[in-house]
Order: structure tokens, then sequence, then C-alpha cells
């Protein structure tokens, strides 16, 4: 083991778990984390169990990625896997031990009118957006909007936004794009 020399500062190692947060937001504490894997646990099997109970494939005569319960059954199966890894972590993290509910003091990152403005933009979309332009770009829109919302800071240079500002625009971009493509030629749904 290295020593330093007693005129030289003291180097604080990084805690062992990498960064999960942006840096300027904090972790939920672990039980916090534990209970929503186990609500979205439930929600995710109540989903599956829900699209097992839509026709199949061969009751509709069709092809198997036709099948109505086939989407929501990978997304409620993505949700039970989510939802296990985060529990795992957040026993892995202390949830279980004693003062697992205890989390920091500040919060930052974390807010009702951020609650409100992800809602509201939810709201531009589906009241607004779709309907009234393609559905590709209202995708794009909405999700470089998003990615613009939550990621400018007013603490960075201009040069670092705007570079954000492209980056979300690219994304927005490519999703619409997807979207596009995998609804109509893969799902065969024609989109608004």
């Amino acid at each position: 083991m290295a020593h330093s020399a007693p005129d030289e500062p003291q180097v604080v190692q990084p805690h062992d778990e990498p960064q999960v947060v942006l840096p300027h937001e904090e972790p939920l504490p672990p039980r916090i984390d534990l209970w929503i894997a186990v609500v979205f646990f439930v929600l995710g099997a109540a989903i599956v169990a829900v699209a097992l109970q839509m026709p199949t494939y061969r009751e509709q005569q069709g092809e198997i990625y036709n099948a109505p319960g086939l989407v929501p059954t990978v997304h409620g199966t993505v949700v039970i896997l989510l939802s296990l890894w985060l529990g795992l972590r957040s026993i892995g993290r202390g949830a279980l031990r004693p003062g697992g509910a205890k989390g920091p003091a500040k919060r930052e990152g974390f807010s009702n009118a951020r609650l409100a403005m992800a809602a509201g933009l939810c709201l531009v979309f589906t009241g607004v957006l779709i309907g009234s332009v393609p559905f590709g770009v209202a995708a794009a829109l909405f999700v470089t909007s998003f990615i613009i919302l939550f990621e400018w800071q007013r603490d960075q240079t201009l040069a670092a936004n705007l570079r954000r500002l492209a980056i979300a625009a690219v994304i927005g971009v490519a999703t619409g794009i997807a979207v596009v493509l995998v609804f109509e030629r893969l799902f065969l749904v024609r989109l608004p």
C-alpha cells in the first residue's frame, strides 16, 4: 500500500458503485427502489397475464407477429426483467438492512415541476401533435423536446447546450423514423 508524503493532500477515492444518476441528482434510498421494483413487477405480471388472454395468431388465422397480445407480452416481460434487476440492485445496496430507508437529505433533480413538465409534454403529444402532423414528425418533436427540456443545463456554456440540442434533434429524428418503420413495415399498423 503506497503512503503519501505528509505535505501531499489525501485523495478521496470515489465510491465503488458506478454513477447511476445524472451528476446533479442523488440516488433514491435502496428501500424505496425495492418498493418501486415490487410495484413494477406486479404491473409487468398483470400486463403479461392480460396479454396472454388476448386472441392468438392461430385464432385470427394470421402470422405470429400479427397477434394482438405479442407487443404487450414483450413489454410486460421487459418490465418484469427490469423490476427484477432494480430489486436485486436495491438489495445489493442494502434495502433489507437496517437503515436501508435512509436517503440523501437533499433531493436535486426530482420535483413536482419536472413531473408536471413531463405530463404536459405527453398531453401535447397525444392531444395536439397526434392527428395534426404525421406520426413520425410528432414522435420526433416529442422526443427532441423531452430531451432538450430535461437535459438543458443553465450553468453550461452555450456551445455545450447547442451540442445537446443537436444530439436531441438527431435522436428525435431517428426515433420518429424508427417508430414509423417498425409499426408500418413490421407490425403492419397504419399510423395517424
